[in-house]
C-alpha cells in the first residue's frame, strides 16, 4: 500500500480502506461492488449519483490495493408491478398485468419483450452514456437460472429466524402474516403477498392458500417459482454473491439494518455500507417523484456539462444537498477550479477532478473562463448565439476557438441556454444610493484614466479587481460586500455575480464604462 495514497483524507479512499479491511479479514483477492436499481421507472439523477460514487470508491480501492474488482449493476426486475407509471403509453394494457414480475409485463413502448427489459436497457444505455464500467445483472435471470437456488434454500432453512428479525418492524396485521417468501401464482403469474401456511425445508417448498379461490398450493422456492420480500432479497443477494460494498440513501437506513441482521442470520457478514443523504429542493423539502420537485439528469445536462454533475455529487455525500437549477453554475465553476488546481496539487487524490476522470484528466478539460462569468456576459449583451460570446472571448484570449478550447465551447452553448431560461427572466435593476452613485462615478472615471496600472496584479483582470476593491474601500461601504452587491444589482440586474475585475477584462473597459454611465443615466431618467 502506497503511503502517499493511504494517508489521503478524501472520502472515496476512506471507503476503499474499509473495503480493503473486509477483504483482508475474509481472505478475498477480488472485491465485488454493487448498486441496486428498481426498474419500475426510468433512471434518474439519484441513479447517476449512486453509480458515480461507487465507481470512485472502486477506483480508490484499485489504487490503494492493486487488487481487481467488479461493479455489478443489479436490477430488481422480478418485483411485481405495483402501479401504472404516469409517463408511459398503453396504461390500460398495463393495468391488466399489475402484480406480475416486471419481466413478465408487456413493454408499453412495444420495443422489447417486457417492460422490465425495456427499463433495463434504458438503465444500461444511461450508464454507458457516462462511461461507467459495470456488469449488468437481472434478478429474473438469477432466480430463473438457479443461480440463487442454494441461497434460497438457505433462506428457507432460516425462515423462522428471518421472520423474527422482520416482525418487530411491521404493523400488527402485517406482522401476523409476514413471510420472506413470495410465491409466484402458477395460474396468474402474480407475485403473491400471502401468509405461508407451511415450510418444507427438506423438499425446498412452501405451502400457501389463494385468498380468492381458497385453493391450496405447494411452490418451490427455487428456479424462479418464488422470490423474496425486499429486505430478505437484499440480504440473500449479499449472501449469495458475497458483496463487499454497497451504498444507499438515508431513506433505507432501517432496511440496511434489517438486511444486515438477516445476512448475519444466514452466516455471512454484510458488506461495507455507506449511507448517503437525500437531495432537497430549493425550499429545503425532500425531493419526491410524486411531488415533481426534483431535477432530472436531462435537465442538468441541458444547462451544464456532465462533469459538473460529477462535481456536485462528489462533495460530502453524507450531507444533504439542495438540488435545483441555481446550484448548476456553482458546481460548474467548482469543477473548473478543481481541474485548474490538479496539476500542481501535492495530494491529487483529494481533488474531485481526479476522481471524476478516474485519475486521468483529459488534456482539454477545464476552461480559462468560468461559467458564471460567461453567464454574466451573456446576460449583459443579451446573447442568443454562441458567436456573440466568442467575439468577446477572442478579444480576451486572442485566437481562441472551439477547437483549442473544447470545454469552453461547451460552456458557451450551455451559458446561452441557461441565461435564456433562468437569468434573463429574473433580471431586475435597482437604482443606486447616493454613496453607490459616487462610487460608480469613481469607477467610470478611474477606468477612463486607465488607473488600473496603479494597482499591482499579474494579469489585467487582477489589476482591475484590485482597482474595484480599492474604490470600494475609499467609499463608506459597510460591509465592503455591499459595494459588490451594488455592482451586481445596479449594473447587471441580479443578486450575485462574478469577480468584477475579471468581468471588466472580458467585457472590455470601454464597454464597462458605458455600462456604468448607462445605469447612472437610467437612474436619472427614472427620477
Amino acid at each position: 500500500m502506497s503511503e502517499q495514497i493511504s494517508t489521503q483524507p478524501s472520502w472515496p479512499f476512506r471507503e476503499a480502506e474499509r473495503v480493503a479491511a473486509r477483504l483482508k479479514q475474509k481472505g478475498k483477492t477480488e472485491a465485488l461492488f454493487e448498486t441496486g436499481y428498481g426498474p419500475s421507472g426510468l433512471p434518474h439523477i439519484g441513479t447517476f449519483g449512486e453509480v458515480a460514487r461507487t465507481t470512485w470508491v472502486r477506483k480508490a480501492f484499485t489504487d490503494l490495493t492493486g487488487l481487481p474488482s467488479r461493479l455489478l449493476a443489479f436490477s430488481d426486475d422480478m418485483d411485481g408491478l405495483r402501479k401504472v407509471p404516469d409517463n408511459v403509453p398503453n396504461k390500460e394494457m398495463l393495468k391488466q398485468h399489475l402484480g406480475k414480475p416486471l419481466t413478465k409485463v408487456p413493454d408499453p413502448f412495444g420495443k422489447f419483450d417486457s417492460f422490465g427489459e425495456h427499463n433495463n436497457n434504458m438503465l444500461q444505455d444511461f450508464l454507458n452514456e457516462f462511461g461507467f464500467e459495470f456488469e449488468f445483472a437481472s434478478s429474473s435471470d438469477y432466480y430463473a437460472s438457479g443461480r440463487f437456488d442454494n441461497a434460497l434454500l438457505h433462506v428457507l432453512a432460516h425462515h423462522g429466524a428471518i421472520v423474527d428479525i422482520i416482525r418487530p418492524s411491521l404493523g400488527p396485521e402485517r406482522r401476523a402474516s409476514y413471510s420472506p417468501i413470495l410465491p409466484i401464482h402458477p395460474r396468474t403469474g402474480i407475485v403473491m403477498q400471502v401468509p405461508i401456511d407451511q415450510v418444507d425445508v427438506e423438499h425446498g417448498t412452501v405451502f400457501w392458500t389463494d385468498p380468492d379461490t381458497n385453493t391450496k398450493y405447494e411452490t418451490a422456492v427455487t428456479g424462479g417459482a418464488a422470490k423474496l420480500q425486499w429486505k430478505a432479497d437484499w440480504a440473500m443477494r449479499w449472501h449469495a454473491l458475497d458483496v463487499d460494498y454497497e451504498m444507499s440513501g438515508k431513506d433505507l437506513i432501517d432496511s440496511v439494518k434489517l438486511s444486515s441482521a438477516i445476512v448475519r442470520a444466514l452466516g455471512t457478514e454484510p458488506p461495507v455500507c455507506l449511507t448517503y443523504e437525500l437531495f432537497l429542493d430549493d425550499k429545503g423539502q425532500k425531493i419526491s417523484k410524486s411531488k415533481g420537485n426534483g431535477l432530472s439528469v436531462e435537465q442538468w445536462l441541458t444547462y451544464a456539462p456532465k462533469e459538473s454533475l460529477g462535481q456536485f455529487m462528489y462533495h460530502a455525500p453524507q450531507r444533504a444537498k439542495r438540488l435545483f437549477f441555481d446550484v448548476i453554475p456553482r458546481a460548474t465553476d467548482d469543477y473548473i477550479a478543481s481541474v485548474a488546481a490538479l496539476p500542481t496539487a501535492e495530494k491529487p487524490y483529494e481533488n474531485p477532478a481526479w476522481h471524476i476522470h478516474g485519475g486521468e484528466v483529459p488534456e482539454h478539460a477545464g476552461s480559462p473562463i468560468g461559467f458564471t462569468m460567461l453567464l454574466n456576459l451573456a446576460s449583459v449583451i443579451n446573447a442568443d448565439s454562441p458567436e456573440m460570446l466568442w467575439g468577446f472571448i477572442r478579444a480576451y484570449i486572442p485566437g481562441a476557438n472551439a477547437e483549442t478550447y473544447p470545454f469552453l465551447a461547451r460552456l458557451v452553448h450551455h451559458a446561452i441556454v441557461y441565461n435564456r431560461d433562468f437569468v434573463a427572466p429574473k433580471k431586475q435593476f435597482r437604482a443606486p444610493s447616493d454613496v453607490e452613485r459616487g462610487a460608480l462615478i469613481d469607477l467610470a472615471e478611474s477606468l477612463k484614466a486607465n488607473e488600473m496600472v496603479q494597482y499591482p496584479g499579474a494579469t489585467p483582470a487582477e489589476q482591475l479587481q484590485n482597482l474595484v476593491y480599492a474604490i470600494g474601500k475609499r467609499h463608506p461601504f459597510a460591509p465592503l460586500k455591499s459595494w459588490f452587491d451594488c455592482l451586481y444589482q445596479v449594473l447587471l440586474g441580479q443578486v450575485e455575480g462574478p469577480r468584477f475585475g475579471g468581468f471588466i477584462a472580458l467585457y472590455g473597459i470601454e464597454r464597462t464604462i458605458a455600462l456604468v454611465e448607462s445605469a447612472l443615466a437610467r437612474d436619472v431618467e427614472a427620477a
